[in-house]
């Protein structure tokens, strides 16, 4: 699996995130997860499989990553 940066990561849809770590589950610690917090609307913390976050999509005309890396 492709490894995830720390840091900034910018989504999509235009908002921003802070990925602040890489979360295995306690049932089954093959299977990972990245967990980030929004930086914009009260900075909750979020929880994403890795592969979903690190995909392609595409969705109304755009077609690249769901989350791109801009610093750390």
């Amino acid at each position: 699996m492709e490894k995830v940066k720390l840091g900034k990561y910018r989504h999509f849809k235009g908002h921003e995130v802070e990925v602040i770590g890489v979360a295995k589950h306690s049932e089954n610690p093959d299977e990972e997860f990245v967990v980030y917090k929004h930086l914009h609307e009260g900075h909750d913390l979020w929880v994403r499989p890795i592969a979903m976050f690190l995909e392609n999509i595409e969705r109304d005309g755009y077609n690249g990553p769901r989350f791109k890396y801009i610093n750390e």
